[in-house]
């Protein structure tokens, strides 16, 4: 049920790159760690490296299936459906909270006498046409983008330093409080978004057309992606300050924003929402490919690409339908979403899933 494609190393890790940064840079990530952000950001990248293990694990066991086909094969097909339609569902609504970010992002600093459902609708039309073209299509487009978001990170790093922006006395006292708000941030957020998510790519994995590279280019992806939030956040703090930076919707945009060299070079936020949506366009891409290939696997449908629209029209809906407000949406990510989904499906299943798998494997191998 799968779609006959293959990618290779790099793109699995332009991909991952992507993805790892997607909504990440767009919300106030790890804030509750005030000026200790970075160190909470650097601890759930090592966790989240340790549920990766895990991710990988299962894959070296199931190389050619994605994780709705050997959830099925580990537990049996009756409780594995479930499963899988739990992981589909998990896909869908983590797709659905990720476009409804960036459309609020729109709505607040570019459109706000739009309404929301036409900006999401604009974002999910791209995304189902490139779901619809296929994994490959997403693979070499993110290739070209990559190096442009990069270009841009690197000129907006340099700006902020060069209108003096940057008071590292903001970053201080390191470890205030000890480290028990530290490890909060970390077991409460910063642990599943974005790392914990990862997990999506186990719906990937199975395209990659040197699977020894695997390991690899995923463990790279994620570390880049670690450093390059820990720096952007402590950026945002060592402008903002951390108080600014906890009650902004959106903290980068602003430090963006208050970028102004030489009276001449201002107003740079647009050049930078551009660059964010482009991450989000590929968040969005991963989980909703992802739920797009996991029900045409559960429910034996030879044409993923049937169900592109479909699955596209109920992101779209479910994303205005999530919260009436974007306080509310970013409430309920932060609480309803860890405890009841991110935990489990991230964690629990997971490694109940490779020790089942494992037990398997060493006592009833033929």
């Amino acid at each position: 049920m799968m779609e006959r494609a293959k990618i290779d190393a790099r793109q699995l890790f332009v991909l991952i790159v992507l993805f790892e940064h997607g909504s990440a840079i767009v919300i106030p990530l790890g804030v509750g760690a005030k000026q200790d952000v970075w160190l909470a950001i650097l601890l759930g990248l090592t966790f989240g490296l340790l549920l990766f293990f895990i991710y990988y694990r299962l894959y070296r066991y199931y190389p050619n299936a994605p994780l709705t086909t050997y959830v099925q094969d580990i537990t049996g097909p009756w409780i594995g459906k479930v499963l899988a339609f739990a992981y589909i569902v998990y896909f869908l609504y983590i797709a659905s909270r990720v476009l409804r970010d960036f459309g609020e992002l729109l709505l607040t600093f570019a459109y706000p006498e739009t309404p929301l459902f036409i900006l999401n609708a604009i974002m999910i039309l791209t995304v189902m046409y490139g779901v619809y073209k296929g994994i490959e299509v997403i693979a070499r487009t993110g290739e070209l983008f990559l190096t442009l978001l990069y270009l841009l990170a690197v000129s907006g790093l340099i700006l902020v330093i060069s209108a003096g922006l940057v008071d590292l006395h903001r970053l201080q006292p390191v470890l205030e409080e000890g480290w028990r708000r530290v490890w909060k941030v970390v077991f409460a957020e910063t642990l599943y978004v974005p790392f914990g998510e990862m997990i999506v790519f186990t719906m990937l994995f199975p395209y990659m057309n040197n699977p020894k590279k695997t390991k690899q280019a995923a463990i790279i992806g994620m570390a880049l992606s670690g450093l390059n939030l820990a720096i952007i956040m402590t950026i945002n703090v060592a402008v903002l300050g951390a108080d600014v930076v906890a009650r902004s919707s959106f903290p980068l945009l602003d430090t963006i924003r208050r970028i102004r060299v030489a009276n001449f070079l201002e107003r740079l936020d647009v050049f930078f929402m551009i660059a964010l949506i482009i991450g989000g366009f590929f968040k969005v891409s991963v989980f909703f490919y992802a739920a797009v290939i996991g029900t045409a696997n559960v429910f034996r449908i030879q044409n993923h690409q049937r169900l592109v629209y479909p699955l596209g029209l109920m992101v779209l809906l479910l994303s205005i339908a999530i919260a009436s407000n974007y306080p509310e949406h970013i409430t309920e990510g932060l609480k309803m979403v860890t405890i009841y989904m991110h935990v489990p499906l991230q964690i629990i299943i997971p490694l109940c899933l490779l020790i089942i798998a494992a037990i398997r494997h060493r006592y009833f191998k033929q």
